[in-house]
Parts: structure tokens; C-alpha cells; sequence
């Protein structure tokens, strides 16, 4: 700015000021969940409380309480947070931050679980029943306010996964001492346990040579990489028909082909996609019979879900659907980690 004289004219006090308070630029979001971003997030959140109610509030969200009085969150309450989430690894940083999101809303951590891939699916597991290998099981709700069911029919052809399900998901390692009982394993029986499960499950498949074959190409990853990534649980009952309905189904998905149970409440449903999906009967294209199937889908992905569909004609070469499916899987495992 020049003066009437042609000399560059005196800032006001009032730019001046404006100046030395504009505070400088944020910085740019994360794009990418880590366990420090995540630290970061917690430390910044609870920091925002007086001291007094930092030290109570990692208490009552499960980390240690103060050690000694040079442990104390007057002396730098972030400090005070990042030293005793140190440890933690990115799923207990993740159910952590959940928690403390919950109490407090907090914008960085808000931001930072939605780049787990997804948001997970809200409530605790109850009624997973699958790999029925006979008649399909008949269920009533026994208790709408509890959502107790019951197996009425059936009962003798499928299996129940009735043991709590924690942040960490249902791993294969999991589900095979469920199948043995709940007692400890050792490696032998453990091998002997998961083979036993393993040909249990792909009965439930009824001879579906593609199902199976997807079944048999992720199972083999816990040959490479260890009984503790997730299960690969086959035909869920996700949804079922009430006595109520009197023989008319009131949801077009009643099973789901499979589901994958990862860490931080998420649900992954896998779908293969044969001609049933989209044709009818008479192998002709069956637009309302497809517009049922994409808009369950739309209803499972609002509730949390992540659903995946493959198509029949991937599987026709073999060859090159092992190269489809293990590049799926490992991605897809990926971001459970």
C-alpha cells in the first residue's frame, strides 16, 4: 500500500494485531490410520480436561492410574496420556478411541476411525448360526427386548457360535478351540481340531463348486500365515422368517454365502453371484429379482456391513481366480491389521 506521496504507508495497530493473533494453518487431515496419529488423537482429546479429570478419566477407560507423584498430569497432561498408551497396538488404539469418542466427540478421532475401512457394526454378536449341512433350521423369537431366539427345527444340521466376540474379531485359532470344546490346544490337536472343523464347514456348501473352491483358497492361507487371521464362516443366517410371517418371507437375504468377523467390529460379507442372482428360472435377465438383491445390499452397508460380490464367469479359469481371490484376500487382510 502506497501513501499520497508515493511512500509505502504505516501498517495500522489494528492489522498489526490481526496479524500476530491469526493463528497458522492446521495441518492436513491424516489419510491413513497409524498408531501414533491415533495416540496423537487420544492425548490431544483428553488433554482438553484439567488435570484432575485426565488422571480419572484414563482410570476409568482402562489405563493405568498414576504411579508416583512425579507421574502427574499437571506436569503436561498430553505427556501424561501418550505414556500410558505407548504400548498399545493399532486394534486396542482403535477400541480406545471408540470408547473415549463415545464421551467425548471428538473431531481427530472422529476422522481417524472412519479410515479403518469402516465403521463397524454396532451391538455385540448374538444368534450366529451357520453351515447347516441338512434342512434349513427354524427359528422363532423367543424374546423381541432381548433378541433371544430359538431353534425350533433343525437344530441337529447347524452349528452356533455361542461365546463372546471382543474387539479382536473371530479368528480361525478361536473358532477351532470353540469347535473343540474351549480347552486349551496343543499343536497336534489343534492340527487335528482344525482339519476336523475345516471339512465340517465345506460340507455346508452342499457340492457348490464354486463356494467351495473360494472356501478352499482362503483356508489355505492358514497354512501360510497362522491359525489367528480371521475365520471364514460359511452360510450365515443373518436374517430369518418369524412363525409370523406364515411361510412368507419377509426379507429377501436369509443366509449369506460368507462373513468374515475382523477386529474393530467389522462384518465383511462375501457373495458369489450365479445366474439365480440375476436371471430367472428360464436363464432370462430378471431385472426386479436383481433390484432385491442390490437394495439388501444397501441395507447391510447402512447398518456397517462391507459387502463383496464376485461373479460367476471369475471362476470359469481357475488358474486365474486363485490370482483374483489371493489378491483379494490379501488386501482385504490387510486392512484388519
Amino acid at each position: 500500500m502506497t501513501s499520497p506521496t508515493g511512500g509505502s504507508s504505516p501498517l495500522s495497530i489494528e492489522s498489526l494485531l490481526a496479524a500476530a493473533f491469526t493463528p497458522p494453518p492446521a495441518p492436513p487431515a491424516p489419510t491413513k490410520i497409524t498408531p501414533k496419529a491415533l495416540r496423537d488423537a487420544i492425548a490431544s482429546t483428553l488433554a482438553r480436561l484439567n488435570p484432575d479429570d485426565v488422571a480419572e478419566e484414563c482410570v476409568r477407560f482402562g489405563m493405568e492410574p498414576r504411579r508416583d507423584d512425579a507421574d502427574n498430569p499437571w506436569q503436561g497432561k498430553d505427556r501424561y496420556v501418550k505414556r500410558r498408551v505407548r504400548n498399545y497396538e493399532l486394534p486396542d488404539l482403535v477400541t480406545l478411541a471408540r470408547s473415549i469418542n463415545e464421551q467425548h466427540d471428538s473431531p481427530e478421532l472422529t476422522h481417524l476411525l472412519s479410515l479403518v475401512g469402516a465403521r463397524g457394526v454396532a451391538g455385540d454378536v448374538k444368534n450366529l448360526i451357520f453351515a447347516a449341512k441338512g434342512p434349513k433350521p427354524k427359528i422363532v423369537l423367543r424374546d423381541a427386548v432381548s433378541n433371544v431366539i430359538e431353534i425350533t427345527e433343525n437344530a441337529e444340521y447347524c452349528l452356533v457360535y455361542d461365546l463372546p466376540l471382543g474387539e479382536t474379531g473371530l479368528t480361525w485359532r478361536a473358532l477351532t478351540r470353540w469347535w473343540a470344546g474351549g480347552a486349551e490346544l496343543d499343536e497336534e490337536t489343534e492340527r487335528a481340531k482344525s482339519t476336523e472343523l475345516y471339512w465340517r464347514l465345506h460340507a455346508s456348501m452342499n457340492g457348490n463348486e464354486a463356494e467351495q473352491f473360494l472356501f478352499r483358497e482362503f483356508c489355505s492361507l492358514y497354512g501360510s500365515q497362522g491359525f489367528d487371521i480371521p475365520a471364514l464362516i460359511p452360510q450365515v443366517y443373518l436374517h430369518y422368517n418369524p412363525y409370523s410371517c406364515r411361510g412368507r418371507s419377509s426379507l429377501v437375504r436369509q443366509r449369506m454365502d460368507f462373513l468374515l468377523l475382523l477386529p474393530g467390529r467389522r462384518r465383511v460379507v462375501l457373495e458369489l453371484d450365479g445366474r439365480q442372482h440375476y436371471a430367472d428360472e428360464q436363464g432370462r435377465a430378471d431385472t426386479a429379482r436383481y433390484a432385491e438383491m442390490v437394495a439388501e445390499d444397501r441395507k447391510l452397508r447402512l447398518a456397517g456391513y462391507e459387502v463383496y460380490r464376485f461373479g460367476g464367469a471369475e471362476f470359469v479359469d481357475r488358474k486365474q481366480a486363485t490370482v483374483i481371490l489371493r489378491e483379494f484376500f490379501v488386501g482385504l487382510l490387510e486392512l484388519s491389521t
